[in-house]
């Protein structure tokens, strides 16, 4: 993460840059988003995700995301051997060496190449046999079905018919949990949107775009999953604020 990703805020039932389900629209951002944190960002958001000293507004978002990945982790067994699990943007692969020291088989998958070497480099030995790393869409079909499917961070960027899609063709292809993250729609994330918009386009990192639980669910039925969709937790640390979401099977 180089700057802190601007926020782009749909207002009401207005369009949403993802009004289309998963197609040209969905590879549009996945585009940007790659372009972003393999071009741009990938150096900070390994530093980021390391014990390197930080900035304190960097230093808040790191707090943040190991709270976070903490309650993503909590809803599945600490028992996971032989179970298939995808790391879906597993970034600098630190959700994906916890989910193998628990005995699962991940597939950690990101759209960053850079960021998918840096996982690499970082796993330690003992987990490699449990683990395959692939640069690509999260989505693709090719990795086959999974037992559950974490998703930390990586559906922030698309709007709610484009999230609501891609979990829904995740739930087809999954018998146990999704658990995700989605920028809430708060007053302090619109103030922070607004000020996003003062930047250069040029200067801006992708767009988070602020959901709502009910906003979600609604997009989530509409692609035809009919799977409840429960709000976990927040997490609110400094510069860093996203909630917690799980499909239920």
């Amino acid at each position: 993460m180089g700057a802190l990703p601007s926020i782009h805020a749909p207002e009401g039932d207005a369009p949403d840059p993802g009004r289309t389900a998963v197609g040209g629209s969905y590879e549009a951002t996945r585009m940007r988003v790659e372009r972003y944190f393999d071009r741009t960002a990938s150096e900070v958001w390994a530093r980021l995700t390391s014990d390197a000293p930080v900035s304190r507004i960097r230093a808040t978002v790191r707090a943040g995301r190991d709270r976070m990945r903490g309650a993503i982790l909590s809803r599945l067994p600490e028992e996971l051997s032989g179970a298939r699990i995808l790391d879906a943007g597993c970034g600098a692969g630190q959700m994906t060496a916890e989910l193998a020291r628990r005995g699962a088989r991940v597939v950690a998958v990101d759209v960053s190449p850079s960021l998918i070497e840096v996982a690499r480099r970082r796993l330690p030995p003992e987990l490699a046999d449990r683990v395959g790393f692939h640069a690509g869409d999260m989505l693709s079909h090719e990795w086959g079905r999974f037992d559950h499917v974490v998703a930390m961070d990586s559906l922030i960027y698309y709007g709610a018919p484009e999230t609501g899609a891609a979990l829904a063709a995740l739930a087809a292809r999954t018998d146990g949990r999704i658990v995700f993250t989605a920028a809430p729609r708060t007053p302090l994330l619109m103030a922070m949107w607004g000020a996003g918009r003062l930047f250069p386009k040029a200067d801006r990192s992708p767009a988070m775009v602020p959901q709502t639980r009910a906003r979600l669910a609604r997009a989530l039925k509409a692609a035809g999953c009919a799977r409840p969709l429960a709000e976990i937790e927040r997490v609110h640390s400094g510069f860093y604020i996203s909630t917690c979401l799980e499909v239920a099977p």
